[in-house]
């Protein structure tokens, strides 16, 4: 199986996690080993973030605002990748793919300004034919609202790419915006229809449990 697996900075980096990386990068060699493709796409988290106020207290434009980011992006994406035996962290999404078809797996993290880490993952998703995309998160699924503010908000089993875009809070990117999926990500998985699943990623088996195919997190479909 090609899989894409996109890794929430808020999971792995926010604050760094050195032994949850170590144990995605334990699941990543046994899924390698299995036989499946894989590019992972890792998050900046909060040292994106801080880097972002940091850029904005300096009087940087949003544009410049995203190229810290991407950079602290790549930097959380380093360590995993060396431990993988992996020494470069891929820049453009052409030397993805190159190094991809080389190794059969790659890890890396934002692209360039205006497109955030579910956004490359999307595009990765599209251009290699994937045959799943999965993110993993900070929470158990997508839910009928934040479950972080409001109790009785219920985690959804399986719902269409129409109903998460009719469910997100923001439909346009920023620099530093954090919601389940990206906007402009949703655009582009409506476009190339992978199927996503989105998991809990304080876990990493979780990622393995979705590429198996067990029901686990939430299941995102293109619908009839």
């Amino acid at each position: 199986m090609r899989a894409v697996i996109r890794i929430g900075g808020s999971v792995i980096a926010s604050p760094p996690n050195p032994e949850l990386m170590r144990s995605y990068g334990e699941l990543l060699r046994r899924l390698r080993n299995q036989g499946h493709e894989l590019v992972v796409v890792v998050g900046g988290g909060s040292l994106a973030r801080e880097s972002i106020e940091w850029a904005k207290k300096m009087g940087l434009k949003e544009p410049d605002q995203d190229r810290v980011a991407v950079m602290a992006s790549r930097l959380v994406a380093q360590p995993l990748a060396s431990f993988l035996g992996l020494g470069e962290v891929p820049s453009s999404l052409r030397r993805a793919v190159t190094l991809m078809g080389r190794h059969g797996i790659v890890v890396m993290g934002g692209l360039k300004p205006g497109m955030t880490t579910d956004s490359v993952a999307a595009l990765l998703a599209e251009r290699l034919k994937a045959d799943i995309l999965v993110k993993a998160t900070d929470q158990d699924g997508v839910y009928t609202r934040d479950p972080r503010k409001y109790p009785d908000a219920m985690k959804i089993e399986e719902m269409t790419i129409q109903q998460l875009e009719e469910t997100m809070a923001e439909t346009r990117h920023r620099a530093g915006i954090h919601q389940i999926v990206d906007p402009e990500a949703v655009k582009l998985l409506k476009r190339c229809r992978i199927k996503t699943v989105i998991v809990n990623g304080f876990n990493p088996e979780n990622v393995g449990l979705a590429i198996e195919g067990r029901r686990v997190g939430t299941l995102i479909h293109q619908g009839s």
